[in-house]
């Protein structure tokens, strides 16, 4: 298959024909062409054997006749040759060319009909283009905002790790001295254990010589007062 080309001026008009008749023959094209000019068959047969190179037109045979049939369709081919009507006649400023079509003519109540639906059906493509970009960049907002909110996230542990390793240690080292600290009272409270031990008993012992001393005292003055009293009888 041939690559696609733009279609010359003669061209599209032959396409406007299949576009607005349907599948035609080269004579059909030949009366319906819009310029009007005078041209022979041979003219349009080479046309449409151009077109059909270009893989613009389709053809197929219909008892001794050949039909050609538009291959690609009229907002395609149309789109791209309006596109460099407009650059390089205007500008690309559209509302200037449509001023010129207008004043090329007279509109039928038909056309103006038709005019108007194609206004309001872009009217609405805009408005919902406009709706689907608000709404594209407010999910994209969103999007955006979640990964935010993911990595504050995944952020955050990392640093609660980092500042709790240091308490960890510290109280570990903490736990560790008051053991420590522990098993040393426990060891005096283990070594004066003997020592209040012998101190109460050397107390206990010096009370009992006292107790003792006592004793022996008291009893040569009761020895003595026996005597005594003895000695009066």
């Amino acid at each position: 298959m041939a690559a696609y080309s733009q279609p010359s001026n003669l061209e599209l008009q032959a396409l406007s024909v299949l576009w607005h008749d349907g599948p035609s023959t080269v004579g059909d094209v030949l009366e319906a062409l819009p310029d009007g000019k005078d041209r022979a068959y041979t003219t349009v047969l080479s046309v449409m054997q151009s077109l059909e190179r270009k893989s613009l037109v389709k053809r197929r045979r219909s008892g001794r006749a050949h039909v050609y049939e538009a291959s690609r369709s009229q907002a395609k081919i149309v789109g791209e040759a309006v596109d460099d009507f407009l650059t390089n006649a205007f500008g690309g400023r559209l509302d200037e060319a449509i001023l010129a079509l207008l004043s090329a003519g007279h509109l039928t109540p038909e056309e103006k009909t038709n005019i108007e639906r194609e206004l309001k059906r872009h009217k609405a493509m805009a408005a919902k283009k406009r709706t689907r970009k608000k709404v594209a960049k407010k999910a994209a907002k969103k999007v955006t905002r979640k990964k935010v909110a993911k990595k504050t996230a995944s952020r955050k542990p990392a640093k609660k790790a980092v500042k709790r390793k240091p308490a960890k240690k510290a109280a570990k080292k903490a736990a560790k001295k008051k053991v420590t600290r522990k098993k040393a009272a426990k060891k005096k409270a283990a070594k004066r254990k003997p020592a209040k031990k012998a101190a109460k008993k050397k107390v206990a012992k010096k009370k009992a010589t006292k107790k003792k001393a006592a004793k022996k005292k008291v009893t040569p003055k009761k020895a003595a007062k026996k005597k005594a009293a003895r000695r009066r009888k």
